[in-house]
């Protein structure tokens, strides 16, 4: 009689015990599940905060509102934060403008830049202006495909005010 009992009672407890564990297992589950959804939601926020700044620079380049040389600079190592599916090979679709960026990423900038000799200062000029116009053509394409590109996957919501 003590043996039945004692063997019941370790039934019942194991068996407490292992739905205790079943159900720790399926809520570890469900948090995985949410830290997924949250990461997931984390890169698509940050993205399109990113392609916000990358259709603001296409914009600017394709009205030719700033140096092509500079706009290259700045989609080129934007376009490298960007995470997830939506991450571009910038070199193989937008050769152009990789090609400018490859050009003129060495060359002095700002204050840098002001520091070189005059003669040096030049020569980087002409260097990125031949550059600058043997690719404007192709570059200006790449800006208005990469603008269209990023345009719907900007989940941002628009706000105006009345």
């Amino acid at each position: 009689m003590n043996v039945t009992l004692l063997a019941i009672a370790g039934s019942v407890i194991v068996l407490g015990l292992a739905s205790y564990a079943g159900y720790l297992l399926l809520q570890l589950k469900k948090q995985k599940e949410l830290q997924l959804q949250q990461q997931k939601l984390a890169i698509e926020k940050r993205n399109a905060n990113i392609f916000e700044s990358v259709n603001v620079l296409c914009l600017a380049g394709i009205q030719e509102q700033c140096d092509l040389s500079e706009i290259s600079i700045r989609l080129y190592n934007i376009m490298d934060y960007v995470q997830g599916e939506e991450r571009v090979d910038f070199d193989q679709e937008y050769p152009a403008t990789s090609e400018l960026f490859h050009i003129v990423k060495d060359m002095a900038r700002g204050e840098a830049r002001q520091e070189l000799a005059k003669q040096q200062r030049m020569k980087q000029n002409l260097e990125r202006h031949k550059a600058e116009s043997r690719l404007q053509q192709d570059i200006t394409e790449e800006l208005k495909r990469l603008q269209k590109k990023v345009k719907p996957l900007n989940n941002q919501i628009n706000i105006q005010m009345i």
